[in-house]
Order: structure tokens, then C-alpha cells, then sequence
């Protein structure tokens, strides 16, 4: 019996949509996020390509220069996954929410099953083609009253900083761009590969909360009673009980004052956070050890391996079982090309342990 040969490696291509008006700061995250990962033979698990609406050549951006490039629409029938950078000169897509002749032509040459993504007001563009009728998308907090009322079919969140809904992917304003494409990322090859790509970047692989922490409010001033030492005292205990009383306690406040500096600085609950970082340190342990399922329960702070397949399930929607198979065989450099999990871009929630 022949050998059966090892499948061609192959990386993802991912196609960014350059526009008219686009922000050279969103354009860029993508070539650099995507740009870093590799598999152990030091192969790009990501191919990048910039494309225009129109034939090779110049495209406007918000800024004093313009950008050339080199692809037109055409490379958009080669993507495995599309990212649309934010426009400030979107004409009928944002004032109407209609595509024009030329970006509907650009459009159709998407093949049907590719993985679409938006930055920031990039999703203008997706919910005027109907790619997000009838689901979830997040953008910009300023923009989500105007983006819900021209788009009344889509359910708007103007509170998290991006949403994963499946084969389709949005995120809110200007650096979240950076959060969408980790985590598409993460879902991809894994934690693992994520944090090293946001160590090089200089961020931070997982932000806490949403938007809710950056519109701006008349609170007090964070510096005179922050919750940095709770969280910092809690990340080192996650495999223990957590009672709110006792985070509360490490910055010397009430409950009931705590809670709510906390929701303030974070964009979430305690409780929420708690369930966040958890689901967080059972992924890094499911990829990175061969620890049984229960002892990643226990030293992820979740008591029992029925509890955090729960939480696993409502995060990611896949059990721990299923986790591991995706992301070891990605650490042990198989499955390079894989989408992985279907995650939901959204945090768990959960009480405090």
C-alpha cells in the first residue's frame, strides 16, 4: 500500500480591502499581526495581500500621503479570509447604507465560505452588502446608534471590542482592530502562538472588558482608588476560591464600592473578569500540558471538569476535550491551515469561586 503523502503547506491568505479614505493605522494592523506568526520550521502561517476596488494603483487615506498598491479586486476570489480596514469616506455606504456599483463589483468576487472581517466602520461595507443581516456585529461606541438605525436588521453591541460570530468577525474603533486579529489568531493556531505574536507587538494578548471603559463618563479620578491591586492579586490565585469581599479588601474598599469602580475601569463584573481569566488560564493549559481535564479544572479555578467544560462551552463552544485535539496538534506544527474554534468573542460570565 502507497504511503500516504503529507497535505502541501500552505498558509492562509488573508486579503485586506484598501478604501478610498481608509485609516493607515488600521490598514497596517493587519499585515502586522498576521504577519508574525510561523509554524516550527519557521514557515508564515498567514500570506497578506492589500487589494483595491479598482485596478493596481493609488488609494486616499485619511492622512497627508496616499498608498499604492499593487493588487485590484481580483485577488479578493483568492482569500481565505477578508479584512475591511475603517473609511472615512464610505459616500452612500455610510450615509445610506447602500453599496456603490464599484465596491459591489469588488465584493462579488468573495467565494462563498470565505472568513470576512471589519475594522471599526469597516463594517458599514458588510452590513450594506447584507453579510451581517440577522447577527451580531460590534463598531465604533460613537457610530453604534447611527450603525443600528441605518442597519435595524443587525443586533448592535456597543459595548465589546469585537465579535466573533463565526465566519464573520467585527470589531469596534481603531485598536481593537489589534484585539480582532489576535483573536482570530488565537482561534487559529492557539494562545500559545497569539501571545508570542502580541509579546512582539508590544500589547497586551487579551484586554479586559469593552468599550464601556472608554466613553467617557464623570467618574472620579481612577488614580485616587484604582482595582489594579485586586486584579493582580487575583491572577495570582486563580486556582483558589475567590470571594468579592476579598478582591474588594486588597484595594481597602466597600463591596459595593469596589464593584463599581471596577465596572468603571474595566468595562465588565468581578465576576465576569474572574470567569474571563480563567477560561484564559484553562485554554494556555490545554494547549501547553498534558495535564488531565480535571487537574486543568482545578488549577484553573474552576473546582470541577464539569464546571469548565460549561464555561469552555459558553465561551468557545467546544468542550476542553475538543480543545486540546485542535490546538496540541497545532503546538506540534499540524494543522497550520486550520480556522479552529468557533468562538463567540464573547466573555464568559460567571459568580465569583
Amino acid at each position: 500500500m502507497p504511503l500516504s503523502r503529507e497535505p502541501e503547506f500552505r498558509p492562509h491568505r488573508v486579503v485586506v480591502l484598501a478604501l478610498d479614505g481608509l485609516l493607515p493605522f488600521e490598514l497596517g494592523i493587519p499585515h502586522r499581526i498576521f504577519g508574525r506568526p510561523k509554524d516550527l520550521e519557521g514557515r508564515p502561517l498567514y500570506e497578506i495581500v492589500t487589494c483595491s476596488v479598482r485596478p493596481p494603483g493609488p488609494v486616499e487615506t485619511d492622512a497627508d500621503f496616499v498608498i499604492q498598491v499593487a493588487h485590484g479586486p481580483e485577488a479578493l476570489a483568492t482569500a481565505d479570509t477578508v479584512v475591511i480596514p475603517a473609511s472615512y469616506e464610505l459616500g452612500p455606504v455610510f450615509d445610506e447604507g447602500v453599496l456603490t456599483d464599484e465596491l459591489a463589483a469588488a465584493l462579488d468576487h468573495i467565494r462563498p465560505g470565505t472568513r470576512l472581517a471589519a475594522i471599526c466602520t469597516g463594517g458599514y461595507v458588510l452590513a450594506a452588502a447584507g453579510y451581517l443581516d440577522g447577527r451580531r456585529a460590534a463598531t465604533h461606541w460613537s457610530q453604534a446608534e447611527h450603525f443600528q438605525r441605518l442597519f435595524p436588521r443587525i443586533e448592535v453591541d456597543a459595548d465589546v471590542l469585537f465579535v466573533d460570530d463565526g465566519d464573520i468577525l467585527t470589531s469596534a474603533g481603531v485598536a481593537a482592530g489589534i484585539d480582532l486579529c489576535l483573536h482570530m489568531v488565537r482561534r487559529d493556531h492557539g494562545t500559545a502562538v497569539a501571545n508570542e505574536v502580541a509579546r512582539r507587538t508590544v500589547v497586551p494578548p487579551h484586554r479586559d472588558g469593552g468599550q464601556a471603559q472608554y466613553i467617557h463618563r464623570p467618574v472620579p479620578d481612577p488614580q485616587l482608588a484604582s482595582t489594579t491591586a485586586a486584579r493582580a492579586w487575583a491572577l495570582g490565585r486563580l486556582h483558589e476560591p475567590i470571594q468579592l469581599r476579598d478582591m474588594a479588601e486588597q484595594d481597602a474598599m466597600s463591596v459595593r464600592t469596589f464593584t463599581r469602580r471596577f465596572r468603571e475601569e474595566v468595562g465588565v463584573s468581578p465576576g465576569q473578569w474572574l470567569t474571563q481569566q480563567r477560561v484564559e488560564r484553562a485554554r494556555y493549559l490545554l494547549e501547553s500540558t498534558d495535564l488531565p481535564v480535571d487537574l486543568v479544572a482545578r488549577d484553573a479555578g474552576f473546582g470541577t471538569a464539569q464546571s469548565m467544560r460549561q464555561h469552555l462551552q459558553t465561551a468557545l463552544g467546544v468542550t476542553p476535550t475538543a480543545y486540546r485535539r485542535t490546538f496540541r496538534a497545532s503546538v506540534d506544527g499540524s494543522g497550520v491551515n486550520g480556522s479552529g474554534v468557533d468562538g463567540s468573542g464573547r466573555g464568559a460570565a460567571g459568580a465569583l469561586r
